[in-house]
């Protein structure tokens, strides 16, 4: 594959990443304003959490996309001040993805499911 066809796939991730972050942004605002105007603790928000194979999907979602955004974008700032681009950043941004992804997907399964 080409680095111009490379980089336009990683482009396209970026802004597709971008988008549904918005979303579940939005929409985990919009839960937790609803949930603590309705009186709503900690403890009972956890509470309607466990056992939810939707919640849990939501939250994964949001995950995965946080997880490919967010390496992307410092790649695309790192990339710029080093003014360089090689294969010891793209894995390190490999690594963040990995970390973030395990990181986020374990408090998704705390939140969730354990």
């Amino acid at each position: 594959m080409s680095a111009a066809r490379r980089e336009a796939y990683l482009w396209l991730a970026s802004r597709a990443s971008a988008a549904v972050l918005a979303l579940c942004v939005v929409v985990h605002l919009a839960t937790m304003i609803v949930a603590v105007r309705s009186g709503l603790s900690a403890a009972d928000i956890l509470g309607r959490t466990r056992g939810s194979t939707t919640w849990a999907v939501f939250y994964a979602v949001f995950v995965i996309a946080v997880a490919v955004h967010a390496p992307l974008g410092l790649r695309s700032v790192l990339s710029e001040l080093v003014r360089r681009q090689g294969a010891l950043l793209d894995w390190t941004m490999a690594l963040l993805a990995l970390v973030l992804l395990a990181g986020g997907l374990r408090a998704v399964f705390a939140v969730t499911i354990a």
